[in-house]
């Protein structure tokens, strides 16, 4: 009977210790199978709101469906930023949801500003953009100025946001100064994927941009020199438009994968240098030109009235930018510089950092209140 004692407990001290490794070898597997979840992640799109950068308005001020507004968060523009943010929740009462793609070194400064401030109340979500998944794919030319990666934010809208349908994308350096939801409800015709604003419609094409030869049509953007450009068929003084504010059919830019397209354009330009040489606009517009074209819809004019930034004279008169939608200060001369054009349109709906890191610059004489 001893011995069999023994013998039941050698089985039993056995059963234990092989429990004891199994447990650890499953541990161990979840552990592999975890990481390799995690690296499978895309590359580009982390969503910070997952680390509790979300923010909610209550559920009875927001009316109707998701309207998502889609701003970059560039950490020396953030005053931009919050000036668009701001004119555009204080001109509506639907339900608009910012979506400001940043990274990670600036997030915290966006939560402090909107959270801190009178804009607390608006909802918004911090999108994180992994500027790796541009190697290979931007040409940076000698004495060319430096690349701004987030400007290319733009072209991953569906991955960024892959739960929504439609979205509208702004550049921070505009004013809202009517219901942006007249702007989300912009009609898209069947199989196009985007509306932006035509360069020739009537309100910009009376005003030239000084120094921007062509700056209305394609060849002032790509170069008719190259076979592989003029073998697309495309006709030089075709219109071009601003990608600076567009509405997107998010569903329709999947289906055609009009990301992988741009991509495609961006890395035959490194390869064989397709954009002009006289480029005088941001360098995102040629593949999105070259893959919009004639298949895109168009923004009614109002809704983008731009090139306040090109120059520090009015272009347009003080009612006419008053009766615009949108106004875009697109060019050298920002709202926040120390000279740009209607500069107190801007400032109207600027909010100061309450961190004091971002102050608009003033010439001597406007600081102190002084004319």
């Amino acid at each position: 009977m001893s011995f069999r004692k023994v013998h039941i407990a050698i089985i039993l001290l056995a059963a234990v210790v092989f429990l004891l490794i199994l447990h650890h070898n499953i541990l161990g597997l979840t552990d592999i199978l975890t990481r390799q979840s995690s690296d499978s992640a895309p590359l580009v799109f982390q969503r910070l709101e997952a680390l509790r950068d979300a923010h909610e308005s209550p559920p009875e001020e927001r009316q109707g469906e998701e309207i998502a507004v889609v701003i970059p968060g560039v950490e020396e523009r953030l005053g931009g930023l919050v000036a668009a943010i701001n004119s555009i929740s204080s001109n509506t009462k639907s339900n608009v949801v910012f979506y400001i793609i940043t990274t990670n070194d600036t997030k915290g400064h966006i939560r402090s500003w909107l959270d801190g401030t009178g804009l607390k109340r608006v909802t918004y979500k911090l999108l994180a953009f992994d500027t790796r998944v541009l190697d290979g794919k931007v040409r940076v030319d000698a004495g060319a100025e430096p690349v701004k990666p987030m400007t290319f934010a733009r072209f991953y809208l569906p991955s960024l946001l892959p739960e929504t349908k439609k979205a509208i994308y702004l550049d921070d350096d505009v004013i809202v100064q009517d219901d942006i939801r007249d702007l989300y409800n912009t009609p898209l015709r069947p199989g196009h994927a985007a509306a932006f604003s035509d360069d020739c419609d009537s309100v910009t094409s009376k005003f030239p941009v000084r120094g921007a030869a062509n700056q209305y049509n394609y060849i002032g953007f790509l170069d008719y020199k190259k076979e592989r450009i003029r073998s697309l068929g495309m006709r030089a003084n075709t219109c071009s438009f601003n990608p600076g504010v567009f509405v997107a059919n998010l569903t329709e830019w999947r289906r055609q994968n009009v990301t992988r397209q741009l991509e495609k354009w961006m890395e035959l330009d490194v390869a064989e240098e397709l954009y002009s040489k006289t480029l005088s606009a941001s360098i995102t517009a040629p593949p999105l030109l070259i893959v919009f074209y004639q298949r895109h819809s168009n923004l009614d004019p109002l809704w983008h009235v731009r090139h306040l930034g090109s120059s520090t004279g009015k272009r347009y008169s003080p009612q006419f930018v008053k009766a615009a939608k949108l106004l875009h200060w697109n060019g050298h001369f920002k709202p926040w510089g120390r000279t740009s054009s209607y500069p107190e349109v801007w400032e109207k709906w600027f909010i100061p950092d309450p961190m004091g890191q971002f102050a608009p610059i003033r010439r001597h004489g406007e600081a102190d209140g002084t004319k």
